[in-house]
């Protein structure tokens, strides 16, 4: 039977929380670097789950997600070919509403079961905006969900779904709006969320036959915690059913939230209990899922639970206002607009740059970033193997702290990484403290955007200090 086989997540370094100057906020929510985008993150997320698995025996890569970068231009197959996928595979967008991420994992499921893909890829992010100060902001957060679906090693079987559409215009963001917004707040509750979401939850349980208490884990959508409160005494589920919705240490992250929350009950499941996952966007799916023997089998290497606890909290609201426009500034008038990327030499350099592909000499091993026809240790002459580094673990051989560069995120950190199985990288790092900063640092690498020229996102690796659970 379909399920799911494996699942990671990625939830961003850095929070805004109590400590944080200027956020007038007891409560911690996750956020994005300037760096960061939901490509990016999905990337993140997609390597936690593929650890360990061959990536050739992926068929199809579904990407979810209100935030995409670009408006006309797929975004699913630049994370296919970060994560090294196949290029006979297929990909989709799904886009466009909070619901995404359970409408991608249900097309996934349903492909699998139809037999015309062995193992999809599902991928949720989001880093939605609210306006400054403001409740959506306050209650949102950034990060990503993935998972495996398939027929083989299930860790968790599907156990029906059910779904309702509705056009609600409660929360919505037009083509050029910077932040979300959002109706009454009455309306939205009474109307949207309870009617919406107790009408599916209902439904499939008549539909499959179980009733309340039958639920191990509930997974379940809400716009914050107050209202999540209210939801979960209105559908009938007691608190320890509940899974933790993570509000006052990530936040809601949009499309990603209800998977995220999936993969959080995932992680410490026990065999044979029955999960729901409910989410809510002009309407609501709500997939069932019960685990099996394997459920231990699936644990990815961080997930949830282990990015939260390797979080650190931003100094200031300043810091993240900058990295997210969220008003302006004349910083950026002081220096001359950068130039626009070759198409053609990103198109070229595909395979070194966005798969970031070495070449492993056959003859003697050695190992050189970028590939080069000769190898600099037995000259041999195109003879050498590609090998991916991305997933490979490094250490910074020296580095080097430039305070005049043009850069965000001041001062701008440039490093040469030693990979453990042979190479060197010269790239930037990021998500780090100056003090973190030092040779023989333990690093890996990560997708990030470089920067946005005339409507171009220029996407490269580099270095960040790797994350470990404190």
């Amino acid at each position: 039977m379909a399920g799911i086989s494996a699942f990671g997540a990625y939830v961003p370094r850095y929070r805004l929380g109590a400590e944080t100057d200027g956020w007038d906020s007891t409560g911690q929510r996750s956020v994005a670097n300037f760096d960061e985008d939901s490509v990016s993150m999905a990337v993140a997320a997609g390597i936690d789950c593929l650890q360990g698995r061959d990536r050739q025996d992926i068929d199809g890569l579904l990407f979810a997600t209100t935030t995409a970068p670009y408006a006309e231009k797929q975004c699913a197959s630049i994370i296919a070919t970060a994560l090294d996928l196949r290029r006979d595979i297929f990909t989709a967008d799904i886009t466009d509403v909070l619901r995404a991420g359970t409408t991608a994992l249900k097309s996934a499921l349903d492909s699998v079961a139809a037999g015309s893909a062995k193992q999809v890829l599902v991928v949720a992010s989001d880093n939605r905006q609210g306006a400054p100060k403001g409740e959506a902001e306050r209650n949102s957060g950034d990060g990503a969900a993935a998972f495996i679906v398939s027929n083989e090693d299930v860790i968790a079987e599907q156990a029906g779904s059910y779904t309702i559409t509705e056009n609600m215009m409660d929360t919505w963001r037009s083509a050029g709006d910077q932040f979300v917004r959002s109706w009454e707040d009455r309306f939205a509750l009474e109307e949207g969320l309870e009617r919406i979401l107790g009408e599916a939850v209902s439904g499939f349980m008549e539909k499959e036959g179980v009733s309340v208490k039958d639920v191990g884990k509930l997974a379940l959508y809400s716009p914050d915690a107050r209202r999540h409160s209210q939801l979960v005494r209105h559908l009938g589920f007691q608190p320890e059913q509940v899974q933790d919705p993570l509000f006052g240490r990530m936040g809601n992250t949009g499309a990603a939230f209800p998977l995220m929350l999936l993969a959080g009950a995932l992680e410490d499941g026990p065999p044979d209990q029955l999960l729901l996952t409910v989410s809510y966007g002009d309407g609501s799916d709500v997939l069932g899922f019960r685990t099996t023997s394997k459920i231990r089998d699936g644990r990815p290497s961080l997930g949830v639970s282990g990015y939260l606890d390797s979080g650190q909290v931003l100094d200031s609201y300043e810091t993240y206002a900058k990295w997210r426009d969220v008003w302006p500034t004349d910083s950026s008038s002081r220096r001359p607009q950068p130039q626009s990327p070759s198409v053609t030499a990103l198109w070229r350099e595909n395979d070194q740059n966005i798969r970031f592909h070495g070449a492993a000499c056959n003859q003697c091993g050695y190992v050189q970033y970028p590939p080069q026809s000769v190898c600099v240790e037995c000259q041999a002459r195109d003879d050498s193997t590609p090998i991916r580094l991305s997933d490979q673990p490094g250490t910074v051989f020296t580095y080097s702290l430039d305070y005049l560069a043009g850069t965000v995120d001041t001062p701008l950190a440039i490093v040469v990484v030693d990979f453990e199985p042979g190479g060197r990288v010269l790239c930037m790092m990021t998500d780090r403290e100056t003090s973190e900063v030092q040779i023989g640092l333990k690093v890996e690498m990560s997708f990030r955007k470089l920067r946005v020229v005339n409507g171009i996102h220029n996407y490269y690796w580099k270095a960040v200090p790797r994350r470990r659970a404190a």
